[in-house]
């Protein structure tokens, strides 16, 4: 059986900044469960970050811009918080090595996760068409990544 990296939040666990979690649809969950070893993981906490905390941005780029030096990520409240989101980008595409992982389900919208859209770094709530930290690097390294809102594009990749 393969094995799909899942972001915690979409499994239920509640370490998003504001110590919730999101939610999949229970059909292409259990689709999920039926098809590959779920490894849940998230990149945020794996690198020390706290739950609560303060919601972060990426500012001035996209996650591949923040690999190369050129754009940082910083709370709401100030903090750069730059190094802890490549480190969990870092510890992310260790584990995938490790356990021979091709394919991730992140958390859409995440400045870690986010696989088609982020926030601007405004924090007004505008988002623009990029992807966080996390997935720049994995997708560097070969892995495919979806969000929860294209599932269907995994399934129908899996099930052939």
């Amino acid at each position: 059986m393969i094995k799909v990296l899942v972001s915690s939040c979409l499994v239920g666990n509640k370490v998003r900044y504001n110590a919730s979690c999101l939610s999949v649809p229970e059909s292409d969950l259990s689709w999920l469960r039926s098809k590959a070893e779920l490894v849940v993981f998230c990149p945020e906490v794996s690198a020390g970050l706290p739950t609560p905390r303060a919601p972060a941005e990426i500012i001035k780029g996209r996650g591949m811009d923040v690999l190369d030096g050129s754009a940082y990520v910083v709370g709401n409240d100030g903090v750069d918080v730059t190094t802890q989101f490549i480190s969990g980008a870092k510890n992310a595409l260790e584990l995938c090595q490790k356990q021979k992982i091709e394919y991730a389900v992140l958390a859409e919208g995440s400045p870690s996760c986010g696989s088609s859209k982020i926030y601007d770094g405004t924090f007004k709530g505008n988002k623009i068409d990029g992807v966080g930290v996390t997935v720049a690097l994995l997708e560097r390294h070969g892995i495919k990544v979806y969000s929860q809102h294209t599932i269907a594009k995994l399934r129908s990749l899996l099930d052939g």
